[in-house]
């Protein structure tokens, strides 16, 4: 029974890897249909804080979480919208939005 325990243990771990770059591929798919050309500078954002950090949001907030089949791109934008709103973190984007109008 340990061994079957240690050998699923090893099987997921060697998995990680590849299923880590399947979640950062499917990520910047998201992300790249919803900023365009621009997507990779979330990456290169956060070069300076921790290189891996870019990459985890990526694979996170954009492969796993926006990527869910719940809510549409529109729909997930006004909950997001609204989200940003209430927590009061809109206004500087509100600011900046304003200004190219």
């Amino acid at each position: 029974m340990i061994a079957m325990e240690r050998e699923a243990t090893m099987t997921t771990a060697a998995a990680r890897p590849q299923t880590g770059r399947k979640r950062f591929d499917r990520g910047m798919k998201v992300l790249t249909n919803i900023n365009g050309e621009s997507a990779p500078n979330v990456i290169e954002s956060l070069a300076d804080i921790s290189p891996e950090l870019g990459r985890q949001v990526v694979a996170w907030a954009y492969g796993d979480m926006y990527n869910r089949p719940v809510l549409g791109p529109r729909d997930r934008q006004l909950v997001t919208l609204g989200m940003l709103t209430a927590s009061a973190a809109a206004s500087p984007s509100w600011t900046s939005t304003s200004t190219r109008l």
